[in-house]
């Protein structure tokens, strides 16, 4: 489990009480993430609670101190108030700083997690994670996002999840090629099923060894949640209930069989989110056993060709008219 650190956490002591008081061992710094080029936003659903954090130094919007902004409050006008965190600025000696921080008060694991920024910006979150030797590095590309954003930039900004990916693969050979040390990546953005997880380990082998799922997972878990207050609004807690959500998740049995009594204890969310993974886990195995590859170390960009010379282009995987044209010749004569 990763603890994420923004602007905001770092100056509030964040990783320090994670991981002194909270035995956390992962510190994840946090530049930005593939939905907006500014910090990290929360909604807040009272005055009282929007004066409160703007008293800790956090920027709230619309201002809860403004008395007209109170006014409107009071009226209905206004429902809910959203905290924003600071935008942050990096350079590489002060990124190398706070690396050897976090490790000596005691971080065993310090990740980096960037946005969907230019070119310069990803180069440099890859040249200082090299530098300093992180563990994991995640790229987040446009087109995903929780929805936690403002709207036209989530679908407006950045660079997408294909062209970022492929713009960290061809930075990440060329340090590899001077023999420079190259950090476990994950990439993310908009992935969702698993077609998508397949090619996103292909186009980033062999330097991507994850990748990251937001907003399909919560949608998995929301969707669990409703099915499992509708099921308990028509059948209260008793046997019936049970047995509706054997027949609602496909899961619910195998995590039945598994936990026993145990099982009373796993909210309906869960059992979406379990139904969900396995869900994935099968269709990646299908999609693996097409390309002949039994293990995720296996797959490559070999496994993939470009449908059109625009992909060709971005991505440097072969199109499809000219992949594999040398072994056609051998065959041919």
């Amino acid at each position: 489990m990763l603890v994420q650190a923004n602007v905001e956490d770092t100056r509030l002591g964040v990783p320090e009480y994670a991981i002194e008081k909270l035995g956390v061992e992962g510190i994840e710094i946090k530049w930005g993430q593939g939905a907006k080029s500014i910090g990290g936003e929360v909604k807040l659903p009272t005055l009282e609670r929007a004066l409160e954090l703007k008293g800790r130094g956090y920027l709230v919007h619309p201002d809860p101190e403004d008395a007209a902004v109170q006014e409107a409050y009071k009226a209905g006008g206004i429902r809910e108030f959203e905290t924003h965190a600071r935008v942050g600025r990096v350079d590489e000696e002060s990124f190398l700083r706070e690396v050897e921080r976090l490790r000596r008060i005691g971080a065993k694991y310090v990740t980096l997690k960037t946005g969907a920024y230019r070119a310069p910006d990803l180069a440099r979150a890859v040249k200082f994670a090299s530098e300093g030797k992180i563990d994991l590095l995640t790229v987040d590309g446009a087109g995903g996002g929780t929805g936690m954003s403002p709207w036209r930039m989530m679908n407006e900004w950045g660079i997408p999840t294909v062209y970022l990916e492929s713009l960290l693969h061809k930075f990440l050979s060329r340090l590899d090629e001077k023999g420079a040390f190259i950090p476990s990546c994950a990439i993310a953005g908009g992935i969702a099923l698993e077609d998508h997880i397949f090619k996103a380990l292909a186009l980033g082998a062999p330097y991507i060894k994850a990748v990251c799922m937001g907003r399909a997972t919560l949608t998995a878990a929301m969707v669990g949640k409703t099915q499992g207050q509708l099921i308990e609004e028509k059948f209260g807690k008793d046997s019936g209930y049970r047995e509706a959500l054997l027949r609602t998740f496909i899961g619910a049995a195998q995590l039945r069989d598994k936990y026993g009594e145990d099982f009373e204890r796993i909210p309906p969310a869960a059992i979406a989110i379990y139904t969900y993974y396995d869900r994935l886990a099968t269709g990646l195995r299908q999609l693996m056993a097409g390309c002949r590859k039994f293990a995720l170390n296996f797959v490559s960009r070999d496994d993939l060709i470009a449908l059109t010379r625009e992909a060709a282009d971005v991505s440097g995987i072969p199109y499809v008219m000219e992949a594999d044209m040398e072994e056609v010749e051998r065959i041919l004569g």
